[in-house]
Formats: structure tokens, sequence, C-alpha cells
């Protein structure tokens, strides 16, 4: 499905007018600047002299980006400035008195030694909203410990319950970053609100990635545990599961009974509703064991397709597993434009997600490519004041690139 990029136009959506300064690198704080970006701010993403990591992760195309920098830095003005420099450090200072938000994930303490924490940009700046998003926080025991994602899916507790009763397991996808930034976006949009409220005083906010991680990815495996006086539960029936099916493989969620009812319909067993063991979701449960052995038999004598068919017609919540060609070619998905494919002047075709809101009265836009590395320089340094001599001066110290 292809969309045209709006380059130039301004934006649409309701974080229109904000300034973001994104000092963070490969997917957490990128990800939230984008996520900004898409919501109409202007994003500045500073890069080191070298890059974002990302944009050595994969094979690059004429433009210096891979798939992953693509998806993660959409919607943002880019420079390339050395913070190992005292020029740069003041060109990020200076952008800084200008924003309503900066973001980093550097580990904790390394902003306040550039010179680029909060403190000494709050106090130039007080209505800043500062987001520095890090492993496990600015204190405690493991606050110096190098953190990825799944050294943070590792410490989170979700694993056993991924690897389904088997051998824990990895949700693979790097979930814990994605979450860390969509955790910092709506922290984002709270703190923008309070400073509305409270004489447009800003402040930081500490975002760590396994706190994040553990309050998305546990509230429904917690359940049991909440009464702290009661004993820990055993193992429950693995209802997150595919189903195999005569040429492939289904997912299904069945919780109401009526639910269960219209899955037999489905399967041509009507028999089953009265059945004692499918009476209630506890009888369910309670005869797992058996019935899920006889639910695999039915279902692997239909195909994926006469399944979804016949679920739409009885209403049983059933879904094919998807693949990602699948997914593209999906009635729905290319309905809603979920896939978008944008031109680009020099890349042809890049392929992007659409952003998931849908506001009726500012609505998001794409506005720009991800930016070559310190592809806007310039115009941004023209923007804080700098003249054309002092941006040369800084070009010459090895300050930008």
């Amino acid at each position: 499905m292809n969309i045209t990029l709006e380059e130039g136009a301004a934006p649409s959506g309701p974080l229109a007018g904000v300034r973001v300064l994104d000092l963070s690198a490969v997917v957490s704080g990128p990800l939230c600047g984008q996520v900004l970006g898409d919501l109409g701010a202007d994003v500045v993403k500073v890069e080191a002299p070298t890059g974002d990591a990302t944009r050595r992760l994969g094979l690059p195309d004429v433009c210096g980006f891979t798939g992953w920098y693509l998806n993660f830095n959409r919607n943002k003005r880019g420079i390339s400035v050395d913070l190992k420099t005292e020029a740069g450090v003041e060109v990020v200072r200076r952008l800084a008195r200008e924003a309503d938000v900066v973001l980093e994930n550097f580990r904790p303490g390394v902003a306040d030694r550039l010179g680029v924490g909060y403190e000494s940009l709050a106090a130039e700046n007080p209505a800043l909203i500062y987001v520095a998003i890090s492993g496990f926080g600015p204190d405690g025991p493991y606050r110096d410990r190098p953190a990825y994602d799944s050294v943070i899916q590792g410490y989170a507790g979700f694993m056993p319950t991924q690897g389904g009763g088997s051998e824990p397991a990895l949700v693979r996808s790097i979930a814990a970053d994605k979450v860390s930034g969509m955790t910092a976006t709506y922290a984002v949009l709270a703190a923008l609100f309070a400073r509305e409220k409270n004489g447009g005083r800003g402040q930081r906010i500490d975002i760590p990635m396994l706190d994040s991680w553990v309050a998305y990815i546990l509230p429904d495996v917690f359940l049991d545990r909440a009464y702290a006086d009661r004993p820990e539960p055993g193992p429950a029936p693995n209802i997150h599961r595919t189903w195999a099916t005569k040429d492939g493989h289904i997912v299904m969620m069945l919780i109401e009974d009526h639910q269960f009812h219209a899955m037999c319909r489905v399967l041509d067993r009507e028999d089953m509703i009265e059945d004692p063991r499918c009476r209630t979701i506890l009888d369910r449960f309670a005869n797992a064991e058996t019935l899920f052995k006889e639910v695999e038999d039915e279902l692997k004598k239909w195909t994926t397709r006469e399944l979804v068919d016949r679920a739409d017609r009885f209403g049983a919540p059933i879904a094919p597993a998807n693949d990602i060609k699948d997914l593209m070619a999906d009635p729905q998905a290319r309905h809603a434009k979920i896939v978008v494919d944008v031109a680009h002047d020099e890349a042809g075709n890049l392929r992007y997600l659409r952003s998931p809101a849908r506001f009726s009265e500012t609505p998001t836009s794409f506005r720009a490519h991800p930016p070559k590395l310190g592809e806007h320089n310039e115009t941004v340094l023209r923007e804080a004041g700098y003249s054309d001599d002092e941006i040369r001066g800084l070009r010459e110290a090895g300050a930008i690139g």
C-alpha cells in the first residue's frame, strides 16, 4: 500500500509545536522519539559522528540506512555532534534551552559526566522535561550493569511462562526495549500535561527497562500471586499456544462459555457443549489434559481457511497464525494501511509500519524519512542562532560531522 510523504508540511498531530531533542540510540529512546514525531513534535535526533549503531545492523542502502534504523527514526531531523568535545556539548546545551523534551538512554551518570544531564540542562531551561531510559534505573545494586533486551527479559520472571512448561524462553523480539520506549512516550505526554497545570515547571523522568517490562508483561501472569497470604498456585494449562490444522496453524482464545460453544460448532462437535468436562471454564481447565488432546485431533481434520471461515460464521475468536507475508496480504491490514510503502528519492520505495493512532481532529502525518547522518546540521544550527562562520568553525574543530 503506497502513501505519499508530506515533506515540508506543517505537522497536524496533537504535539505540533513541541520540540524534542533525542540524544538516544538503538531502540528504546528512538522509538519514543519516533512516536512523538508521528504525533507532530519537531524531533531533532543527535548522533555521534559514527552514527546510531542501528545504521550498521543489517545491509545499508545507498543512503546509509538499515531496515532497523528506518523503523525507529522516521519523522525526525538529524544532526551529528561529538559530545566528547566542549563545542559539541555546547551545541546540545544550546538546543536544549529551547526544547520541551530531552530523551537519552545513556548508562546512569554518563549524561552528567558529559555535561548534558538533567540538573545542568534544567538550570538553563526550567520547563524542560528530561527522560532518562536505563536498564535498572538511577539507583540500586544493578544501576551500573549493562542492560540489553535479553538481559531484562531474563530478570523479569516471564521466561518460564513463555516457555510454556518446557525450557524458559525469550520473547523473540526486542520486546522489553520497545515497551520501555512506549512507557517513556506516555510518561512524556503525562509530563507535558502536568507542566501545563503547574505553571510551566518541567521535571525529570526515569524509565527503568526492568520496571517497564515487568509492569507490561506480568499482570495477567501475576493474577493468583496478588493474594500475598495464600499459597503459590500450581501450573495452569497453557492456553497461549498455537493449534495445528490440516495445513497450518491457528490461534484461539475461548474464555466465555459461548465462545467455547461457538468453537464446538466450528468443529461440528456440538456434543461437547453438554459434556460434563466442558460446562464451565473451571471444568475445562480441570480436564485440560484430555480435552486439549481431543480438540487437537479435531482441528487437524480442517484446513486453516475452513476453520477461520467457520469461526466468522459462528462467532468464535479464532485467527490464522499469519507470517509477515500473510499480514501484508490480509484484507483488514490492507484496509487500515498498516504496512505502507513510501517513495524515497534515492533508495526507492521504503516500507514502514503506520502509526496506529487515529485522531479525528489532529491526525498524525508522515513528514520525513529517517535522516542521513548529520543531514540537518546546518538547518538546525542556524535555527539555534549559529552563524555560517560558527558552523564552519564547529566542523573544522570536529564538534559536528
